[in-house]
């Protein structure tokens, strides 16, 4: 048995057709089919049921697909971890987070502390997370939505309140906390659903019976506190936004929800099982060390709390 059987195998498997999977890897389809014969033979047991030329990977086969991917991937793990030591000294990290705003300083303290090892940064919905998480596309998330399944693990960075921003002039500018139901009739200003804003909303709303109003829904968080800003409805922001002190250069006033778990979770998630650079150990270790509210500066306070 060989690397060559193996990986031959493993797209069989996984198209479960001779013909695609020897398109795939660049060999004619009577070798891949002798390939596979051998290896059958060699291990003493069929891999795939026949049916005249379709072919299905029967309990055998799943039973020693789940080991080979195991093996194929620790052996891929440990070729990307020469070359990354080669050409870096410390290798990769790749971060996904749902909106970039949040993890700017993170990152930046992180590129200052460890300047050999190479970043690389990307936006993406929960969703999108989940699935580059498992594919291998990024090393961790800072996730404000849980992300559960095998192998995936997880430590808590925040736990912030949310708070309502209104355009300055309107008729809750002032005001100390609102409820929910005195927010039925306004526009709100919030994200697509997948983003955190939105199930945090829709889920707020759905609790008092009620559908909220939208004025405008787009693909960046960030972008959310300049629409308010000029009049185009209200929405949820969260207090990080207050500590980086965002309203100096976008003004909004600010106002409490009197509602429960009005707030969210910043989480960084990993998958356990997956290979990590030494970038990536010193990413973790360095996020899980310093609170995202470590570079922010004091925060401004709510138009009910000047008063």
């Amino acid at each position: 048995m060989d690397l060559l059987q193996l990986r031959y195998f493993q797209a069989v498997a996984r198209f479960e057709h001779i013909s695609r999977a020897a398109e795939e890897l660049n060999v004619a389809q009577p070798s891949l089919s002798r390939t596979i014969a051998r290896l059958e033979a060699e291990l003493g047991s069929p891999l795939f049921d026949r049916h005249g030329r379709r072919i299905r990977l029967n309990q055998y086969g799943v039973v020693f697909l789940r080991h080979v991917d195991r093996a194929l991937s620790e052996l891929d793990d440990a070729r990307r971890a020469l070359s990354e030591a080669r050409e870096t000294g410390l290798g990769r990290v790749g971060v996904a987070s749902e909106t970039l705003l949040t993890v700017t300083h993170l990152m930046g303290g992180f590129r200052a502390a460890f300047p050999g090892a190479e970043v690389r940064l990307f936006q993406s919905t929960v969703d999108e997370m989940d699935r580059q998480l498992r594919a291998g596309e990024i090393d961790f998330c800072v996730a404000s939505q849980p992300l559960d399944g095998p192998d995936l693990e997880s430590v808590e960075l925040l736990r912030e309140e949310v708070l309502l921003a209104v355009p300055r002039g309107h008729r809750l500018d002032g005001r100390k906390s609102v409820t929910i139901a005195e927010l039925a009739d306004e526009p709100f200003v919030t994200t697509r659903r997948g983003h955190w804003q939105r199930a945090l909303l829709d889920r707020m709303f759905a609790t008092e019976g009620l559908t909220p109003r939208l004025s405008c829904e787009g693909d960046e968080p960030g972008a959310s506190q300049d629409m308010i800003s000029s009049g185009l409805g209200i929405g949820l922001i969260p207090a990080m936004s207050r500590l980086a002190g965002s309203d100096a250069h976008v003004p909004v006033a600010w106002v409490h929800v009197a509602a429960p778990n009005c707030h969210r979770v910043l989480t960084l998630v990993w998958n356990g099982a997956a290979y990590h650079s030494e970038a990536a150990c010193r990413f973790r270790e360095f996020t899980v060390s310093r609170p995202l509210m470590t570079h922010r500066r004091p925060a401004p306070r709510t138009a009910g709390e000047r008063a």
